[in-house]
């Protein structure tokens, strides 16, 4: 059986043709997984759950079911944990999945070191309404901090702001354009643009993300004192992230070494962070009151 034999030239003709094809092939395979990750990434942040499948109660904690209102409109689910003697209150600003339900562990830490707790749930998230966004998330601490200064009565100096992973991202907003008593921010990322490079460094993401929660970028505005934790095992946020939020923060501030890692660890399994925390406390609040004074 004869081949067909062709010139030298044609047959380069034919594979830059080819090759041509392959690569316009998957350029277009490219911008479709951009144009996917670009037009779909809430489904990548946010990770709401709408079962309350329990209440503070249930730690043996009296507490009141409160209703905010945001800015825009949104009724938002939330707790008020009130301490019997408290030195100040504390803005619960939960991580990026589930919802309420799933931080009294923490809660009760918080509640048990004379803090009054207000934990509150993202639009999207438990009974809040709405769906998770940025700038919805900013609105929805800004609900719960006019709460606590509002109905509550609480000076912005007895008022700290807490957020854990995503929850930092937006304490660290508020805290960078109005005043409380501190920040605390455990297992936080420097910027959703900064974990998408570690995920997907083969995405541009500087130019994909529009949800950004540029926490690094924004820290060296915040003048309260600053307390960071983090876990050198954290297998979701870099250790190295929390590092860099601590090194870009004014003083004064403090940075503790949580134990465990990002979902089963933290300031509750950590004796030594707990020492820290307790410590930063008093700097920023004084001792605790004594049992019988009346709630600010």
């Amino acid at each position: 059986m004869a081949f067909p034999v062709f010139p030298r030239r044609r047959m380069r003709a034919v594979v830059l043709r080819d090759l041509a094809l392959l690569a316009a092939g998957l350029c277009a395979v490219y911008a479709g997984l951009c144009s996917y990750m670009f037009f779909k990434q809430e489904s990548y942040v946010y990770f709401p759950d709408s079962r309350i499948w329990t209440s503070p109660a249930e730690e043996g904690l009296a507490f009141e079911e409160v209703r905010l209102r945001t800015a825009d409109g949104i009724g938002l689910g939330a707790w008020w944990v009130p301490a019997e003697a408290p030195r100040g209150a504390l803005a619960f600003c939960h991580g990026n999945g589930g919802n309420i339900a799933d931080r009294l562990d923490k809660v009760a830490y918080f509640h048990g070191l004379g803090l009054s707790v207000l934990i509150f749930d993202y639009r999207g998230y438990g009974t809040s309404g709405g769906t998770p966004c940025e700038e919805g998330t900013y609105r929805d601490l800004d609900a719960a901090l006019n709460h606590l200064e509002g109905r509550r009565g609480l000076p912005s100096d007895r008022i700290l702001l807490y957020g854990e992973s995503l929850g930092g991202a937006v304490a660290v907003e508020a805290a960078a354009r109005r005043p409380a008593a501190a920040l605390i921010v455990e297992s936080t990322f420097t910027s959703v643009v900064g974990m998408a490079r570690k995920y997907y460094p083969w995405l541009p993401a500087r130019w994909l993300a529009r949800i950004r929660y540029d926490s690094l970028g924004r820290i060296g505005a915040v003048r309260c004192p600053v307390l960071v934790l983090h876990s050198p095992e954290d297998d979701i946020v870099p250790f190295e992230m929390g590092e860099a939020l601590f090194a870009a923060a004014h003083r004064p501030k403090r940075f503790a070494r949580t134990e465990g890692d990002h979902n089963t660890g933290g300031i509750t399994e950590s004796p030594g962070a707990r020492r820290e925390l307790e410590a930063f406390l008093e700097e920023v609040l004084g001792p605790a009151p004594l049992p019988g004074e009346t709630e600010p």
